[in-house]
This record gives C-alpha cells, sequence and structure tokens, in this order.
C-alpha cells in the first residue's frame, strides 16, 4: 500500500456518519452542513442559487464529521441529503452530494454513496432512487448502478443530468 493510500484509507476511517432526519439535528448540524454547501456549490462553482430551498425539513441527511484532534481541518468532510417519495415523486432522491476541499481525492465520495445507498435500501426498500447529477460526474454515479434518464440540461450555469436506479 502506497503512503497515499495509506493515508486516504486512515483518514476514512477516522470519519464519524450521522444519519439522521432534519428534526434530529443539532443546530451545529445544520450550520455546518449549510455553510458547506454554500462554500463547494455558490463560492468554489460561482452558482447564485437558492440552496435554502425547503426541502432539508423533510430530508435525511447523512453527515461525516472529522473524529480526532485534528482543528486544522473543517470538521465536516462530506454530506448528502436524501428526500423521500412523496405525493408528487415517488422515487427517493439524493442530492447535495459533496465533499470538502480537503477530503477530495480519498474515496470520500464513494464511502458516502455505499453508506446512503445501504441506509436507503433499508429503509425504503424497492424504491427507485434518482439524483440529478453534474454531467461529467455520469461515470461516477454509473459506478453505483445509476443510468441517465434525461438528456443534458443547464441547471444554474452547470449541464446536469437526471440519473435513476432501481
Amino acid at each position: 500500500m502506497t503512503d497515499s493510500q495509506y493515508t486516504a484509507a486512515a483518514r476514512l476511517a477516522r470519519l464519524e456518519w450521522r444519519w439522521k432526519p432534519f428534526v434530529d439535528l443539532t443546530g451545529v448540524e445544520v450550520y455546518e452542513m449549510l455553510a458547506a454547501r454554500s462554500a463547494v456549490f455558490v463560492v468554489e462553482q460561482n452558482c447564485v442559487y437558492g440552496d435554502i430551498d425547503g426541502l432539508d425539513i423533510e430530508a435525511w441527511h447523512l453527515l461525516a464529521y472529522v473524529t480526532g484532534d485534528d482543528t486544522a481541518l473543517p470538521p465536516l468532510a462530506g454530506y448528502l441529503r436524501v428526500l423521500l417519495p412523496d405525493a408528487a415523486d415517488a422515487d427517493v432522491r439524493i442530492g447535495r452530494v459533496l465533499t470538502t476541499a480537503p477530503f477530495r481525492g480519498i474515496g470520500l465520495g464513494n464511502a458516502m454513496l455505499e453508506r446512503s445507498l445501504a441506509q436507503i435500501h433499508a429503509q425504503w426498500p424497492d424504491t427507485p432512487i434518482r439524483l440529478h447529477a453534474q454531467a461529467h460526474l455520469q461515470g461516477f454515479y454509473g459506478a453505483f448502478g445509476f443510468r441517465p434518464v434525461s438528456e443534458i440540461h443547464d441547471e444554474d450555469g452547470i449541464p446536469h443530468v437526471w440519473m435513476r436506479s432501481l
């Protein structure tokens, strides 16, 4: 195993995973979640949009936190939300998937998708799952069984595609 692989594996092993409905999130968790989403989607991607869309309240949230005493790193390493099936949409929907800058390139995205898909299949078995992916991430999501179900289209200045998995 190379030093970088060991470092990546060690960094992933130090993460604390929290899977919660919105009502169970603490004020600090909500703040860190919204701060990370703003840093990644608004600032880094230079995309001004209404992130606080009213959907978080009914969603489940997966948060990956740094453990240990390394205060140089932001506490939230990764995040995604899961929207539940409702009268308007029968699919479970994964969205707002992000890794914070210091945790990119270590497999955190894979770990988050694996963990979230296991939770979704346990809580909502046999329910199709859909996500609105940035088009350049089709291969990443395709490795988890997602297939495009729409044409590539513009969403806030970024090419996106709807993808679905059964």
